[in-house]
């Protein structure tokens, strides 16, 4: 009978052990589910704090004031609608010659500038391919004009003497182009560069044999103010895949400010489209960025040929223009032809 009693203690003992060990592992069951659950509420929390900080930064990043330069003439003339528009997305800055605006893009002192074609791939080379196109902002805008209305083919310019701007840039070369296609050179005119299209025009009041080759809108200006000059020549209609200027971007600000890339393309896109559907009042716009006067700006924007052309119908015009010049002059596009890495976005 005790013996049977002993046993019964012994069997109450284990089995009030194996009640405490069964708390004790649901207690610490309990506490690993509630530890995860912290656990996996403080992951969320900071996955989502971390989210929330990146969206920040990148938000940050895109409201960047975007460096703009531009040059005196058709390229600045399609901006004239995001510059009367900004509100202060953009810092425009419009400069009488390339010149000035090449520096500046070395130096990486602006973001975006408006350039000929030519000297886009030019500092390409000089920045070791730090620069990119966003696309064509001008076609073919080059005109031949004198005050002889006889002159009407490229033939009748041999022996004579041509004021002309652009040095190193796009007018050159597509003049020195369109010579060629007819069996000239350079060298069977005499040419006298200046630094800019209005001190053409102011050699042309001096000398009524005179002939010159500049863009618009200097070519409404020139005619305007000088009674019996006449437009001669298209350099467009001589060279039908001739463009003019394009839009460059540092590659660097591309990367980090995407969003603000995306932003001035669409901009640009809708101001281009404003100025030529909206001439008369665009012209007003033209006039009160010193760009030409209102008047002059009426006759000539419908002559300037603008557009903004991306992708890959920027690529292939470009690239085709591009290798024009390079078999004419390899030195024209900076030694050798841009990489496709040169055109942004059109893969």
């Amino acid at each position: 009978m005790l013996k049977g009693k002993k046993m019964c203690k012994k069997v109450m003992k284990f089995i009030s052990i194996l009640c405490m060990s069964a708390m004790v592992l649901v207690g610490c069951a309990g506490n690993a589910e509630r530890t995860s659950a912290t656990e996996a509420t403080s992951a969320t929390e900071a996955t989502s704090a971390s989210n929330e900080t990146k969206a920040t930064q990148t938000e940050k990043t895109d409201e960047v004031t975007i460096r703009v330069a531009s040059l005196k003439g058709p390229t600045s003339i399609g901006l004239v609608k995001m510059m009367k528009d900004n509100d202060g997305s953009y810092n425009f800055n419009i400069y009488t010659a390339a010149d000035e605006i090449v520096p500046l893009v070395v130096k990486g002192e602006v973001d975006i500038a408006s350039i000929p074609a030519n000297l886009a791939a030019v500092l390409y080379q000089k920045t070791g391919g730090q620069i990119e196109v966003l696309d064509i902002n001008t076609l073919g805008v080059i005109y031949v004009v004198s005050f002889d209305e006889n002159i009407d083919s490229i033939d009748d310019l041999k022996g004579k003497k041509i004021y002309m701007t652009g040095k190193g840039t796009t007018p050159e070369y597509a003049f020195n182009y369109v010579l060629s296609q007819n069996g000239m050179s350079a060298s069977d005119v005499t040419i006298e560069f200046k630094s800019e299209a209005t001190e053409v025009v102011s050699a042309l009041k001096n000398d009524n044999a005179g002939i010159a080759v500049i863009p618009q809108p200097f070519v409404t200006v020139a005619t305007t103010q000088l009674e019996g000059l006449t437009v001669n020549i298209s350099l467009a209609d001589e060279w039908k895949d001739m463009l003019t200027g394009v839009t460059i971007v540092n590659k660097e600000f591309a990367k980090e400010h995407p969003q603000a890339v995306t932003k001035f393309l669409e901009a640009q896109r809708a101001s281009v489209d404003y100025v030529n559907a909206n001439v008369d009042e665009m012209a007003q716009v033209v006039e009160e960025y010193d760009i030409v006067k209102a008047a002059i700006a009426k006759k000539a924007i419908p002559n300037c040929n603008l557009v903004c052309i991306e992708g890959k119908e920027m690529k292939e015009m470009l690239k085709n223009y591009l290798n024009v010049l390079y078999e004419q002059d390899a030195a024209s596009v900076g030694g050798q032809l841009p990489g496709d890495d040169f055109y942004y976005n059109a893969q």
